[in-house]
């Protein structure tokens, strides 16, 4: 960005970018209100998760009841029996199994830590289990699977362990349930190093799944905030549904219940996520129908109340004959682009609602894979932001290096443009044709300052959803920022400034500097054209970056920080090569936009009588210059 030599036109179109990015950011970020609020809500939150009071959203069952023990004499056998639970451990997870149901009632990452602690974050909510089958058969009422006991079986035989371990290839968990005279099986299948487990669901020797119009596959309960900012965190939750390649989902913003979301026809998949967080059910045959309920209590910004969010998502699936079986994959880990593609998950991501159609493609295309190719060879996030700062510098070098030469040579031309300036201080139209004339002769156009800057925008709003929405910064340290994905407070504030908070960032400080000597350094000189305005720029735009980046992630702020050093640098040389060949005579067009700043100096210093025709045809002399006219007034008295 080059203030030198721009004129009011050029001036007006680079704030009018920054108020583009900055309402945009405005726009999304969280109010100074939500920021007061954030701290009363982590600690209703934490108080929440400790010790749930939140009943789990109760959309199972048609007649909208808790889980009830069935009647039937064929589950007779499958009740009352004696819970107990089984751990799987593998290298990425550790997955704890309740007989009753043959759910998942913990569900723990073991790479990922929640903010702050030491707890391996968690992904099941629901005491009585995330994970269940529902039916309806056709005599009969309603059947949750959580309500029946089944036993766990490891390779053909009952399991009377407490843990299995799965430490190199794969390994099958199954829960069998007695049913008449066949059984309902679940059979879980992990993979040592991946976060999608198989579930296959077999009904040997009954009818079960074959009756009235199917059954469907549920995920009950919201996935446990792991967070610093808990608030920030739960306006990116939310349970979502894919139908055709739309995206559909469900997010609560109040208390009380979201109005649900009902689909009939192909559904690919349902998943519930927090911001860096899902679990997703995969049929293997696309599901008939899909379900999504939400339910909120409290609010997040009132410090008395008990506030919790809890979600709900079902596939309806067909009829499943006796003997045959269904197969989902079941992905319950973090947000990784590059892990969801894999899995049609994509559109889970939150990269914004006005520019996402933009964005989305910046993000999973350039972004993401630059990040996954540098991480490989380069352990730091922080030196793989930097040196991806590098390889942008590098990608926009030609275009820079044309706005920065243009600002070098009004740098020599600095003197003539200041007296251009002078002469024509009170004709501002006549002013601009003479520097419009200065610059088509350097061969100088004043906005292609504005191109590489406009070019920064869509990338600096993709980094920002991208490691907003993303885990790939999530716990990464650098220098003193303790989180790249989260802001990098140095200096606390004992109050609130609206927009900033109640603190200030490092990086961002050093960004905002950063800022202010590039534009020094492409200004030509105080006294150029456009002086004054050129000085509230040089400070204005750092001061509104600096707002709106403050408590953005700290990985941003650094992107942007190394970047404004590599444009610094190259300034810098350009600066010198322009002014070491205009001193050999090696820039003839400088020379010539030299004179002609002299020309137009020395004709509004003399004056010129211009002649345009008069109301009989004849010609009238006019003084055109400010010295021409005072001396004619003299004359005459």
């Amino acid at each position: 960005m080059e203030p030198q030599g721009l004129d009011r036109t050029a001036i007006a179109g680079i704030l009018l970018m920054s108020l583009i990015l900055g309402l945009w950011m405005i726009q999304t970020a969280p109010t100074p209100e939500q920021v007061e609020a954030q701290r009363a809500a982590a600690d209703s939150v934490a108080a929440a998760q400790a010790e749930p009071e939140l009943s789990p959203v109760e959309v199972d069952a048609p007649d909208d009841e808790a889980i009830t023990v069935p009647t039937d004499s064929a589950f007779a056998r499958a009740l009352d029996r004696p819970e107990r639970f089984v751990t799987v451990v593998t290298d990425r997870v550790e997955a704890t199994f309740s007989t009753q149901g043959g759910t998942p009632v913990s569900y723990k990452l073991r790479s990922y830590d929640r903010a702050g602690t030491d707890e391996p974050v968690e992904l099941v909510s629901n005491p009585e289990g995330a994970l269940a089958i529902g039916v309806l058969p056709s005599r009969g009422e309603y059947l949750d699977t959580r309500a029946l006991g089944f036993t766990p079986v490891v390779d053909g035989q009952p399991f009377t362990g407490d843990t299995l371990f799965v430490e190199d290839g794969e390994a099958d968990l199954r829960f069998e349930a007695p049913v008449g005279a066949g059984a309902l099986r679940f059979v879980y299948g992990f993979h040592h190093d991946s976060y999608d487990l198989d579930l296959r669901v077999e009904t040997p020797g009954t009818d079960l799944l074959a009756q009235g119009g199917g059954y469907e596959v549920i995920w009950d309960g919201a996935l446990p905030l792991a967070e610093a900012d808990p608030q920030g965190e739960t306006q990116q939750a939310g349970a979502f549904v894919s139908s055709a390649g739309e995206t559909e989902s469900v997010k609560l913003t109040e208390a009380g219940e979201a109005e649900p979301v009902v689909l009939s026809g192909s559904i690919d998949w349902v998943a519930v996520k927090t911001k860096f967080f899902i679990a997703a059910i995969i049929p293997e045959t696309a599901a008939e129908g899909a379900r999504l309920a939400g339910e909120q209590t409290g609010e997040a910004d009132e410090p008395d109340s008990e506030f919790a969010q809890e979600y709900a998502a079902r596939l309806e699936m067909p009829r499943l004959g006796v003997g045959d079986a269904a197969t989902f994959t079941l992905y319950l880990g973090p947000l990784e682009l590059r892990r969801l593609a894999d899995y049609g998950l994509y559109d889970t991501v939150d990269f914004g609602a006005w520019v996402g159609f933009v964005i989305r493609p910046i993000a999973q295309y350039v972004v993401a894979p630059a990040f996954a190719f540098l991480s490989t060879f380069i352990p730091d996030y922080g030196l793989v932001i930097i040196v991806f700062a590098l390889i942008i510098k590098l990608l926009l070098w030609p275009l820079t290096a044309v706005s920065y030469r243009n600002a070098a040579k009004m740098r020599e031309l600095s003197p003539q443009l200041a007296a251009v300036k002078e002469k024509y201080g009170d004709d501002p139209q006549k002013q601009q044709e003479a520097m419009m004339g200065v610059y088509k002769t350097a061969g100088v156009n004043p906005l292609g300052g504005c191109l590489p800057m406009l070019l920064q925008y869509p990338l600096l709003i993709a980094l920002w959803r991208f490691f907003q929405s993303t885990l790939v910064l999530r716990g990464e340290s650098f220098l003193w920022a303790a989180d790249l994905s989260a802001p990098d407070p140095v200096l606390p504030l004992p109050f609130t400034i609206p927009f900033v908070g109640d603190y200030l960032a490092g990086f961002t400080i050093l960004m905002s500097v950063s800022m202010v000597v590039s534009m020094q350094l492409s200004m030509s000189s105080s006294t150029g054209m456009g002086g004054t305005q050129q000085k509230v720029l040089m400070y204005l735009m750092p001061l509104m970056f600096f707002v709106f980046f403050n408590r953005f992630p700290s990985g941003l702020s650094l992107y942007y920080l190394a970047f404004n050093l590599f444009s610094i640098v190259q300034q810098r040389l350009i600066n010198k090569q322009v002014h070491d060949a205009h001193e050999r005579g090696e820039t003839p067009e400088i020379d010539k936009a030299a004179a002609v700043a002299e020309k137009a100096a020395r004709k509004g210093k003399n004056g010129k009588r211009a002649k345009r025709p008069g109301r009989k045809g004849g010609l009238t002399s006019q003084v055109v210059s400010q010295n021409g006219r005072a001396s004619s007034k003299k004359g005459k008295k």
